[in-house]
C-alpha cells in the first residue's frame, strides 16, 4: 500500500454503513422479500436524508467535495451514524476538500520536555504518550513495566497495533480481552487514516499489518472506526498477573495527533495492590535515567 485512496475510503464506508440497516429499523417499509441489496437502498438513503438521489450515488461514489456540515449531518442520521463513524465522515470529506494539495501535518514523533515533566508527576499510576499510529513515544516507568512485552520488540518506535496482530501468542497472553482490542485497535487505525490519509508512516504500517496478519485483514475490512475514549482493559503481566485496568485517554490540544494515556485503579483493589507490587518490580529493573522515558530512538 502506498496511499489511502480516498475516493475508495468514501465508497466503502458509506456503503459499508448502508448495507447493515434494514428498511424497518429505519421506519421504512420492507416491501417483502424482493430485495435485491442488503440494508438500505440508495434512494432509500437519499430519502432519509433529504437530499436527491442523484446527489447521493454521486457522493457514494466517492464524491463528498461540497458537501456542507448540514447535508453530512443529515446523512449521518440517516446512516444511524455513532459519534466515531460521524467523526469519521466528517474528517473524509474534509480531506476530500483539501484534495487539490495534499494536508501535510505528521502527526508528532517527538515529545516536549514539559510532557516528559508531567509523566514524572503520575508516580501511582502508569502513563505513557502516543499517537495515533499506537507509535509508543514516552512512558513513566509504570507504564515501562506494565507494558514490558510490548516494548521487548527492538523496533522503535515500539507500536501497539504491530504487538497485537505480529505478535499474537504474546499479546494473547497479555491482554485478557484479545479479541476486542485487536477489533479495537484496527477502528481505530481506520480513524486516523480518515483523518490522515497522506502519513506516510500509517499508510507503510497498515501496508505491513495486510501483508502479514489474516486477522487484521479482516478487521479493516469491516471498515469500522473507533474513538480513543475511556474503558477498561485487562491485563496479564508476567511479573504481578492480572491488573484490571480504569484508563482515560486524553487529547493534548499543544499537541495535535498525540494522546496521553492514564491506568488506574480503586484505591483497595487487587488491582492498586498489585500496580504497587509492580512499581516494585519497576524500581528493581534499574534502567538508566536517559532510557525510563524516550522510546523513539
Amino acid at each position: 500500500m502506498t496511499t489511502i485512496d480516498l475516493r475508495t475510503e468514501i465508497k466503502e464506508f458509506l456503503s459499508s454503513r448502508r448495507a447493515r440497516i434494514a428498511p424497518e429499523r429505519a421506519g421504512l417499509p420492507a416491501f417483502g422479500g424482493n430485495r435485491r441489496v442488503e440494508g438500505l437502498r440508495r434512494e432509500e438513503v437519499a430519502l432519509l436524508a433529504g437530499i436527491s438521489v442523484d446527489y447521493y450515488v454521486r457522493m457514494e461514489r466517492g464524491s463528498l467535495t461540497g458537501a456542507s456540515d448540514g447535508v453530512l449531518d443529515a446523512l449521518s442520521c440517516a446512516l444511524q451514524l455513532d459519534e466515531a463513524e460521524r467523526d469519521h465522515l466528517f474528517h473524509l470529506a474534509r480531506q476530500s476538500k483539501t484534495s487539490t494539495g495534499p494536508r501535510r501535518r505528521r502527526p508528532a514523533v517527538t515529545v516536549r520536555p514539559a510532557l516528559h515533566q508531567v509523566l514524572d508527576a503520575i508516580t501511582a499510576a502508569p502513563a505513557w504518550i502516543c499517537n495515533g499510529r499506537y507509535d509508543v513515544l514516552a512512558v513513566n516507568p509504570l507504564a515501562r513495566a506494565l507494558f514490558s512485552p510490548v516494548l521487548a520488540d527492538t523496533r522503535r518506535p515500539a507500536n501497539v497495533a504491530r504487538f497485537v496482530y505480529l505478535n499474537p501468542e504474546a499479546a494473547q497472553t497479555f491482554f485478557v480481552d484479545y479479541d476486542r482490542i485487536a477489533r479495537d485497535v484496527a477502528a481505530k487505525l481506520r480513524m486516523e487514516a480518515g483523518r490522515n490519509p497522506h502519513d506516510a508512516e500509517l499508510i507503510a504500517l497498515i501496508g505491513e499489518l495486510s501483508t502479514r496478519s489474516e486477522l487484521f485483514r479482516r478487521q479493516w475490512a469491516s471498515r469500522d472506526v473507533r474513538l480513543h475514549r475511556s474503558g477498561r482493559k485487562r491485563m496479564h503481566h508476567p511479573a504481578v498477573g492480572q491488573l484490571d485496568l480504569d484508563v482515560e485517554s486524553m487529547e493534548l490540544p499543544a499537541e495535535p495527533g498525540l494522546l496521553l494515556n492514564i491506568y488506574t485503579a480503586p484505591a483497595g483493589s487487587s488491582t492498586a495492590d498489585g500496580l504497587a507490587v509492580l512499581a516494585s518490580w519497576a524500581a528493581s529493573q534499574e534502567r538508566p535515567a536517559t532510557e525510563v522515558h524516550t522510546l523513539i530512538d
